[in-house]
């Protein structure tokens, strides 16, 4: 009979920091998608071809891109770094919270894509009757566009969080991959591939194919 030895508390530390940084990237990243989209929706910039690209730009970069572009905008030399190193005495760096900035980014573009098409969709004959009956653009938002996009959201939202689960090169850059601190699940797999644990491999590749596998089921009944 094989026994198989899993120290338990090293499985779960990276999934829990990576359900941890998921959850809230996903917040982050879907409430900056909803209200861009909707602003990309209603207004007229010029250039809006050009700001489109660019915040799809973090979907076809590689993650390495992301990851030295942030390391570049975050490190103790930019001044969004060093802001930070004077208010919270250290810098964000090498910090789970680095990794939550990564995978907003990385994850946004799926957000915002997905909102702009919930929100074309509605139907603008609505849109247009509160208008012609004294509504403002914010009253639209509120009582129009997010109940009836709802479904879009929902659907943003968990991909961002699958998004967000699986992030690794962004996060390696600028998080690292410090055990019980900034380890999250991919970092811990590519470890242990590396050092030749392939049960502790196994058991975190198979909980991320579980998680991401109802993430997505959820997606498909939502659009059932």
């Amino acid at each position: 009979m094989i026994h198989i030895d899993i120290d338990w508390m090293h499985l779960w530390s990276p999934i829990r920091l990576s359900l941890q940084v998921a959850a809230i990237s996903s917040v982050v990243s879907t409430c900056i998608g909803i209200i861009l989209a909707w602003q990309m929706s209603i207004r007229k910039i010029r250039g809006k071809v050009i700001i489109d690209t660019i915040f799809m730009l973090p979907l076809v970069l590689p993650p390495t891109v992301v990851g030295f572009l942030l390391l570049v905008m975050l490190g103790r030399n930019s001044w969004i770094g060093q802001l930070f190193d004077v208010l919270f005495s250290s810098s964000i760096i090498f910090t789970w919270g680095a990794a939550v900035i990564s995978s907003v980014v990385v994850s946004f573009p799926l957000v915002y894509q997905t909102m702009k098409t919930g929100i074309r969709a509605i139907d603008q004959s609505l849109i247009d009757a509160a208008r012609s009956n004294g509504a403002n653009e914010w009253q639209i938002f509120r009582h129009i566009t997010l109940p009836l996009s709802f479904p879009s959201i929902m659907t943003a939202y968990i991909l961002s969080f699958a998004r967000s689960l699986g992030e690794f090169g962004a996060t390696l850059m600028i998080a690292g991959n410090i055990p019980g601190k900034t380890q999250t699940v991919p970092t811990a797999i590519y470890v242990a591939v590396d050092s030749g644990e392939m049960t502790m491999a196994w058991v975190w590749t198979i909980s991320t194919i579980l998680i991401s596998f109802m993430l997505l089921f959820l997606t498909g009944v939502k659009k059932a």
